[in-house]
C-alpha cells in the first residue's frame, strides 16, 4: 500500500517536473518517500529536480541514497550521472570525474533491457570530458598557488564569489523570492561574468610573463572519447568517429559496434585519420608531455 501511494505521488511529481514546476515536484518527490523510501527511482527523480533548482548537497544525497538502494556494483546509471553533475556543482572535481566515468561505463556496456541511445552516450561522453577539464583545471590552478602565484589567488578569489553569488540565487528560489527561468538566467549570467573575469585575468598574466602562464590546454579532437585521454594514433570509422587505435581495437574485442553510434563495426572498417595525427603530433611536439600527466 506504502508503495503504490508512494509511486502515485512519484508520478505526480514528474508531471510537475515536465510543467516546470520544480519546487512543487521536489516536495511530491520529499512526500513519496516519506511513503516509501526503497524505491531508487523516487530518489533518483528528486536528484534530476534538485540539479534544476541547484541544491547540490540534496542532488549528492539523493543520488547515494539511490545507489546505496540499488547497490554500489548494479547498473544505475542516472544516479551515477546525477551524483556527478552534483559533485561538479560542489566543485569537487576529482569525484565527479569518478561518478561521471561509472556512468559513463554502464551506458557503454549496458544491461540488455537498458534503452540507451546514442544521444545518452554522446551526453554522458561530453559530460565525462566537463569532468576530466574541470580536475585539470583545479590542479592547474593549484600549480601556480603551490608557487605562490598572484594570479591563483586572484582567481580563488573570483571563484568564491562565484559560489557566493549562485548560492543566493539558490537560496531565492527556495523561498520563492525568485521563479525558475529567473534564477536559471540570473545563474548563466553569473557564471558568463565570472568566466569572461578569469578569462581577461589569464589574458593580462599571460601577455606579463609568457613563460610562466602560458596556456596548458588539451583540444577536444586530440581526446579518445572512450579513455578520454591524447591520441597517438587515431584511426577514424565509417560515420566519421576517431578513437585510438589501440582503444578501438580493444573496445571491438568485446562489442563490435561504434562506441558513440552503437552501428555494426570491425577492425576493416577502420582506416587512419593522417589529419588527426598531424594534429596530434602537433600537440605533443608542442612540450604537452612536460605536463600531461596533470591530465590523467
Amino acid at each position: 500500500m506504502a508503495s503504490y501511494q508512494a509511486d502515485q505521488l512519484k508520478e505526480q511529481g514528474n508531471a510537475a517536473f515536465r510543467n516546470g514546476e520544480y519546487l512543487e515536484a521536489e516536495a511530491l518527490y520529499t512526500q513519496a518517500v516519506q511513503k516509501y523510501s526503497r524505491n531508487p527511482l523516487i530518489f533518483t527523480n528528486r536528484a534530476n529536480v534538485r540539479i534544476r533548482l541547484m541544491d547540490w548537497n540534496g542532488v549528492v544525497n539523493d543520488c547515494s541514497k539511490s545507489i546505496e538502494i540499488t547497490g554500489a556494483n548494479a547498473h544505475n546509471h542516472k544516479a551515477w550521472y546525477f551524483l556527478a553533475q552534483g559533485q561538479l556543482g560542489l566543485h569537487h572535481p576529482n569525484e565527479a570525474l569518478t561518478s561521471a566515468l561509472t556512468a559513463y561505463d554502464q551506458v557503454l556496456h549496458p544491461q540488455p533491457t537498458a534503452k540507451i541511445s546514442p544521444k545518452d552516450l554522446e551526453t554522458f561522453s561530453a559530460f565525462v570530458l566537463k569532468c576530466k577539464k574541470a580536475k585539470f583545471a583545479a590542479r592547474d590552478l593549484e600549480r601556480l598557488r603551490r608557487q605562490g602565484d598572484l594570479r591563483a589567488e586572484l582567481e580563488s578569489l573570483l571563484e568564491t564569489q562565484r559560489q557566493r553569488d549562485l548560492d543566493e540565487v539558490t537560496t531565492q528560489l527556495g523561498r520563492s523570492q525568485l521563479g525558475n527561468i529567473e534564477a536559471s538566467e540570473r545563474s548563466h549570467e553569473i557564471t558568463t561574468t565570472l568566466d569572461d573575469k578569469i578569462t581577461s585575468l589569464r589574458t593580462v598574466f599571460g601577455a606579463a610573463d609568457p613563460a610562466k602562464h602560458e596556456a596548458r590546454e588539451v583540444p577536444d579532437y586530440v581526446i579518445d572519447m572512450i579513455t578520454f585521454e591524447p591520441m597517438h594514433d587515431p584511426v577514424m570509422t565509417k560515420n566519421g568517429h576517431s578513437y585510438e587505435r589501440a582503444t578501438i581495437y580493444e573496445h571491438l574485442k568485446r562489442s563490435p559496434t561504434d562506441p558513440l553510434t552503437r552501428d555494426p563495426l570491425t577492425i576493416k572498417d577502420l582506416r587512419p585519420n593522417f589529419g588527426l595525427r598531424a594534429a596530434c603530433e602537433a600537440f605533443w611536439d608542442s612540450g604537452a608531455s612536460e605536463w600531461i600527466a596533470d591530465w590523467s
